[in-house]
């Protein structure tokens, strides 16, 4: 079957509605954002409307690097094989100095994840592939549908909508504004974001050839073939090949960009001999900020509407899927009723927290990439040498610290602990994969993480589960039995998901032992945990994680 061209693709322009509208959740963005949200929200039941300001994709590669936090959401949302599938994926960087290499890294060293550390993707594939889930669930997608205007109240915020055949008003209980970094809705309610502008410019091009690389990321500071400056380069499906030159603040933005000008850098990274074609030729500069607040009233922002970061590390788009998966589901209890609504108000503490992280990495990396000062520049070059051969320089190369997913170990909505556990996940961080056996059939342990809260029991003893009975019939609460070993016990009770940790890679990751219980929220963060734990904790922490105590 011949594959979508989504970079020429012209979204189908939803009619003119001739009376105004209410409806309970709206989506300004039709980006990787702004659907990841409406797709979360329509999977737990509740109707949106998403309206852009386009007909099209995103043309050219854009976002390409998406992280395996952003895939285990995605997986959830019932899109990460499609990605993974058409993606390339990779867990191993190089950095290069002038001529030679000087460190090499593995962002996934340890076995048995379902997924790599990350996949390369053209945004207008993700973008498509969203899109096309979006449709299967029936969600009302309007193309050159642009909000105009916004009041925003106490009880609900009103929006004017231009489209080609009109305006017209939608009243909606609660606006999500995934319009991007420039964020019309953002200037509409007088709002900005602060931050950090970076004087300097950056030339992509994306370049379709035949190469034998591998699926790497390669990182050079100061090469030969682009001396006092950096680049980067990229594996893209198709052949494509996406490649970062750093130009200086004083390029000419308008010249950089000709064919004519780019292909003179192109050949001398790749040899005279290599024959490519231009599929992309872009300039950017960037800037690392974030609005103060990320909610106001009915209004709340996500993604680089909320908050903004350089392009190494990988840390936009997949900040703002985040964004979402924290969001959906805290509003989505709200409006069934199951939650205050100041719950809202700790999406926007949590992602300000994981935001200021982000930002924290973006400028030090960005600092490093780009000295500021012949001081600057010789300590990069003098940590740059010894990285060769001495391990303690290695870590403090920065060519772009990878997206990493937040904790939110600080969360109101956490139940500390009070007794003691090592292993790879802690309170408010997000639950690591594991494989396990379903049935004797293979699976993972982040398949099983739903939409609601999830309790997981590690090897439970028969006096447990009559309260393991009594917490099933909780309405927002999933049990999963876990059993070490091959075999699931011949008296593992029924009524339950009942896996087991053949590889015993799941016990050793939640330093499980048995009789041990672990809450999860719905966005798959460890809320709560106990060695020895009772109905009435589970319950107390269950009602904290909803918000109840707030």
């Amino acid at each position: 079957m011949e594959e979508t061209n989504y970079q020429t693709i012209k979204l189908p322009v939803a009619p003119t509605p001739t009376t105004a509208e209410k409806h309970p959740v709206v989506v300004v963005g039709a980006g990787p954002v702004g659907l990841s949200m409406a797709i979360d929200m329509a999977l737990r039941g509740q109707p949106v409307v998403v309206l852009d300001d386009d007909n099209k994709f995103s043309t050219g590669s854009r976002a390409i690097c998406f992280a395996k936090r952003t895939l285990d959401i995605w997986d959830r949302l019932d899109v990460g094989e499609r990605m993974v599938d058409k993606g390339v994926s990779w867990n191993v960087g190089k950095v290069f100095f002038r001529d030679e290499e000087v460190w090499s890294f593995n962002l996934l060293p340890e076995p048995l994840h379902r997924r790599p550390a990350f996949i390369n993707l053209q945004q207008y594939y993700c973008e498509g592939y969203l899109y096309e889930k979006a449709q299967s669930l029936g969600i009302d997608l309007r193309a050159k549908h642009k909000v105009t205007a916004l009041e925003n109240h106490n009880t609900h915020t009103e929006l004017t909508v231009e489209t080609p055949d009109g305006d017209y008003q939608i009243t909606a209980d609660w606006v999500i504004a995934c319009d991007g970094a420039r964020s019309p809705l953002r200037s509409m309610i007088g709002e900005c974001s602060q931050g950090r502008i970076f004087q300097d410019r950056f030339l992509i091009a994306d370049v379709r050839m035949k190469a034998h690389y591998p699926a790497e990321r390669w990182f050079w500071f100061d090469p030969p073939f682009h001396p006092n400056q950096s680049v980067l380069l990229h594996s893209q499906p198709d052949d494509v090949w996406r490649i970062d030159f750093q130009l200086g603040w004083d390029a000419d933005p308008v010249e950089e960009v000709k064919e004519e000008n780019v292909r003179p850098r192109v050949q001398a990274l790749l040899g005279k001999d290599v024959e490519f074609d231009f599929e992309w030729i872009s300039i950017y500069t960037f800037a690392c900020e974030r609005m103060d607040k990320f909610r106001f009233g009915r209004l709340l922002f996500a993604g680089d509407a909320a908050h903004r970061v350089s392009p190494f590390g990988a840390r936009g788009a997949n900040s703002g899927i985040q964004d979402t998966d924290n969001l959906a589901w805290k509003l989505d209890l709200h409006l069934r009723g199951l939650a205050p609504e100041s719950i809202l108000d700790t999406y926007c503490s949590e992602r300000r927290f994981a935001a200021d992280e982000n930002l924290q990495h973006s400028s030090r990396s960005t600092d490093f990439i780009t000295p500021k000062s012949e001081i600057s520049k010789l300590f990069r070059d003098t940590v740059l040498r010894l990285a060769k051969t001495h391990d303690f320089a290695r870590s403090m190369v920065n060519s772009g610290r990878l997206s990493t997913p937040s904790s939110y170990d600080q969360s109101p909505l956490n139940t500390q602990d009070v007794d003691r556990f090592a292993g790879s996940v802690q309170i408010g961080g997000p639950a690591v994969d594991a494989p396990l056996r379903n049935q004797s059939e293979p699976s993972w342990w982040l398949s099983h993480l739903g939409l609601s809260f999830t309790l997981a029991m590690f090897n439970p003893s028969d006096k447990q589960l009559p309260a393991l009975q009594k917490l099933q019939q909780e309405p927002l609460l999933n049990v999963v039995l876990i059993y070490p070993g091959q075999d699931v016990p011949t008296n593992a009770p029924t009524g339950f998901t009942v896996l087991t940790d053949h590889f015993g890679m799941w016990q050793q990751r939640y330093d499980a032992q048995s009789g041990a219980a672990y809450l999860f929220r719905p966005d798959q963060h460890l809320t709560a945990r106990w060695r020895q734990p009772k109905a009435d904790l589970v319950q107390a922490a269950l009602a904290r994680a909803c918000g109840q105590t707030l």
